[in-house]
């Protein structure tokens, strides 16, 4: 075992909340600092240690990747610009919810929960009740706390934190931090679809070993690896020619240099470059060894999730479509709805950005309301007037062309007056099953 590995699974055993350093590494196990410092860094790739400002690196436990983008309350020390005064071997936990001590002390005990945050001032009674029933504390004002509240945060593992900002200032950025990533969470990566330990085959095998792994598995489409697990080709029937011999290498008829994708690549990415290049089959890799693979009907299923499954939390796009309603009759979508502040430049007008946003998004649904599955290739927009704020406008968008592979729509911007105010032409992939 290399002392890379050793390193690495010296801190696999530590318990979590164990702090750890370049030194002490490498004063423990004898090697250079160069080389424990090269370790603690994929430690932390892997997500099984953290460096946390004012209180250094630990050992946390890997959270279940469902939950990567929840807030631990090391997160909640960055976001709010606090120190812990307490209970630091508990930084890594995840916050479950948080809660405002604006009341009684009995009435405090039906909130308090285990897992949760307990935002409250210098109120001791507060800190010490939330302790005892599993919660950790943020303290507002940027006060302390007694040596007897900081010994029993340390003993229930519990962090206690203090932050400069009010209650109400403290709430908010959290909260803000809980929506975004709500928002993350709820975009699809190829992660979440990929096939894991696909069955693939090596650049020195023969045809003979593709119809064996045929009649095995029942599929046509396999990536290529060599020795290394690294991906150098891609071989489907289409490259079997009717005449080709069992002994024939496939590195002679593979396709040579796929592309690939990453485990943290979006679907909506993953769909629009297996539409326009016509992939059936993606490889998916780290750096460039094979992990995964997707397939076109894994993207088509996880695009249709998407679109039954919205965000739960509303983006700016949706704040923006949630001011419009919209008909359909045949292929012509009606957008009709009014310009919120939300869209507006600082001279008073709405925004380019936001009318082009409107734009692609009536062109799209006048395709998605008949069942399609498409990617925005290319777009054409033309602004005749300026729109004020709480202006009423009509978007209509027409479809115009529906080939194999591409369609257009023509999208048209009226205001109260029936008077054009912006068109846009566009262009779209569609993503066949």
């Amino acid at each position: 075992m290399s002392k890379h590995h050793e390193i690495v699974n010296y801190i696999l055993s530590l318990e979590a909340g164990y702090k750890i350093s370049v030194r002490s590494i490498a004063s423990e196990l004898g090697v250079s600092e160069g080389t424990a410092y090269k370790a603690i860094k994929e430690c932390e790739a892997l997500g099984i240690v953290s460096t946390i400002p004012r209180v250094g690196t630990v050992r946390v436990e890997k959270v279940d990747k469902r939950h990567e983008e929840t807030l631990t309350f090391a997160d909640v020390v960055n976001i709010v610009e606090g120190s812990i005064l307490g209970g630091k071997e508990g930084i890594h936990k995840i916050l479950k919810k948080f809660v405002i001590g604006a009341m009684t002390i009995d009435a405090m005990h039906r909130y308090i929960t285990p897992g949760c945050l307990l935002i409250v001032g210098n109120r001791e009674e507060a800190h010490e009740l939330a302790l005892k029933n599993e919660a950790a504390v943020l303290i507002s004002g940027g006060f302390a706390c007694s040596d007897e509240i900081k010994k029993l945060a340390d003993e229930k593992k519990l962090p206690i934190i203090s932050s400069r900002y009010d209650t109400f200032t403290i709430a908010t950025m959290i909260n803000r931090a809980m929506s975004e990533n709500l928002i993350k969470k709820d975009i699809i990566l190829v992660e979440d679809i990929m096939k894991s330990k696909p069955a693939y085959l090596m650049v020195t095998d023969n045809i003979g070993a593709w119809r064996e792994m045929v009649k095995k598995t029942k599929h046509i489409r396999y990536p290529v690896v060599d020795k290394d697990l690294k991906v150098v080709g891609v071989i489907t029937s289409k490259d079997l020619s009717v005449d080709v011999g069992v002994e024939e290498p496939i590195s002679k008829i593979m396709t040579k240099d796929p592309i690939t994708v990453t485990p943290k690549t979006t679907v909506a990415y993953a769909a629009h470059i297996m539409g326009g290049e016509d992939i059936e089959l993606c490889p998916v890799v780290d750096g460039r060894k094979l992990v995964g693979v997707i397939t076109r009907q894994d993207v088509i299923k996880a695009l249709h999730y998407m679109s039954k499954h919205p965000q739960a939390v509303d983006t700016l796009e949706d704040l923006i479509l949630k001011n419009f309603t919209y008909e359909r009759e045949g292929d012509r979508v009606t957008f009709s709805g009014s310009i919120i502040p939300q869209m507006l430049h600082y001279i008073g007008t709405a925004s380019w950005s936001s009318l082009n946003m409107l734009l692609s998004t009536a062109g799209l649904m006048a395709l998605r309301v008949r069942s399609m599955n498409v990617s925005l290739d290319n777009m054409s927009t033309y602004f005749m007037k300026p729109v004020q704020g709480d202006s009423n406008i009509t978007i209509i968008a027409d479809i115009i062309d529906i080939g194999r592979n591409y369609c257009k729509v023509e999208v048209n911007m009226y205001n109260k007056k029936k008077e054009l105010i912006g068109k846009a032409i566009l262009s779209a992939k569609l993503i066949r099953d």
